[in-house]
């Protein structure tokens, strides 16, 4: 069975894609970026700003679907620039305590309205 999960406290959608679909317990949660869901534009600031941003979204995603940081088993971060690295994982640390979720990163060319970082996860009941 497939659930969409939406919630006005992370930002919508910017294409044909939902915010997250839940699959026999497993939750998929689409890229976030650092869109401010009350303002609809990314947040100012560098990528400390911006990660806080992506992974509030993230956070709201997984309250609406009745879950935590700690059921996220495996994210993927994006950045427009790997010099990025460190800053945002130092955010993304404060986020994710006790058992990490599996990751991979990656540097690319760019990202949807010039993010800075782009991160999905998956998360189990």
């Amino acid at each position: 069975m497939k659930r969409v999960i939406a919630t006005a406290n992370a930002p919508a959608a910017v294409g044909p894609y939902s915010q997250a679909i839940e699959a026999n317990g497993i939750l998929f949660i689409s890229g976030q970026i650092p869109v401010d869901p009350k303002v609809g534009k990314i947040v100012e600031g560098g990528i400390t700003e911006q990660t806080e941003q992506v992974l509030k979204n993230i956070g709201a995603i997984l309250k609406e679907a009745g879950l935590d940081y700690s059921h996220v088993v495996k994210t993927t971060c994006l950045l427009s620039d790997m010099a990025n690295f460190v800053p945002m994982n130092e955010v993304y640390a404060k986020y994710f305590t006790g058992d990490k979720p599996a990751r991979a990163a990656f540097g690319v060319v760019k990202l949807p309205l010039g993010a800075m970082v782009e991160i999905e996860a998956i998360a189990v009941r």
